[in-house]
């Protein structure tokens, strides 16, 4: 299966003199955590089956400069954005999809400041737009009948006010979604954002990632479905920690959908 994944590179259509509709921006998580990498291929496998223009920068990819940004490093974050933003225009892209929506914030709301103006999607607001058009179909499947509950990533969802794209996506897989008590703008922070992902957090009498796989543990889902990198480890730790791994799994959006046409 692996050898089928269609991934063209910038550069090598800059070479061909094609140019792609849209930039798969993969992200650090995505390129280099794990337990992302499946979420990375899992999306690509949507984009060959639909047949969408698309290119990756490959190695001219570098971190959009979020965790720097949030943690109060301004001049790095600039540095890093800048030096992007360069390689972006000098390829004149237009259309951004990633599947990070702290990769996904930065671009479409900090990026046009330094220069960089793009169509930023983030990545179920791109499929939810696949779906509409035909392109992909994702009717029934294993997922029928399946109970979810949607965590919304914050830099998606408060942030950005995107809230029904990966609802709608989760009810088309004919499952059933089931709300947490916090959702949408009452949403509650996997405890990843803000540069806290990258260490121990401070002294008190829960975890915040704790606190919410509680309350989606409370919707009794078979299924926690997030849409964001940082999330989805946030929310697996937080199942590991419940002793709940073998009764509930936690999957991105684009990995319910490859899995929905066994791509």
């Amino acid at each position: 299966m692996e050898s089928k994944l269609k991934v063209p590179t910038m550069a090598e259509l800059f070479a061909a003199g094609q140019q792609p509709d849209v930039l798969f921006w993969v992200g650090c998580a995505g390129s280099f955590d794990d337990r992302a990498k499946k979420i990375t291929k899992a999306f690509v496998k949507i984009l060959n089956q639909a047949n969408v223009s698309f290119a990756v920068l490959g190695t001219e990819e570098s971190c959009t400069g979020d965790p720097a940004k949030r943690s109060g490093n301004e001049f790095l974050f600039q540095m890093q954005a800048m030096t992007n933003i360069e390689v972006m225009n000098g390829y004149e892209v237009k259309k951004i999809v990633t599947t990070c929506p702290h990769c996904f914030n930065t671009l479409k709301n900090e990026y046009p400041g330094l220069g960089g103006t793009y169509e930023v999607l983030h990545h179920t607001q791109f499929l939810k737009q696949l779906l509409e058009e035909g392109k992909i179909s994702i009717e029934g499947g294993k997922f029928k009948g399946k109970r979810i509950t949607f965590h919304d990533p914050c830099y998606l969802g408060r942030a950005n006010g995107v809230y029904e794209a990966p609802r709608e996506l989760i009810r088309k897989l004919d499952a059933e979604l089931v709300e947490m008590k916090n959702c949408k703008k009452q949403g509650l922070c996997c405890g990843a954002g803000g540069g806290q992902m990258f260490k121990e957090p401070e002294k008190g009498d829960k975890d915040v990632n704790v606190e919410r796989t509680e309350q989606a543990l409370e919707t009794q889902p078979e299924i926690i479905a997030a849409a964001c990198p940082f999330c989805n480890t946030m929310m697996t730790d937080g199942v590991k920690s419940k002793e709940k791994e073998a009764s509930v799994v936690v999957m991105d959006i684009a990995e319910l959908i490859a899995n929905a046409e066994d791509l």
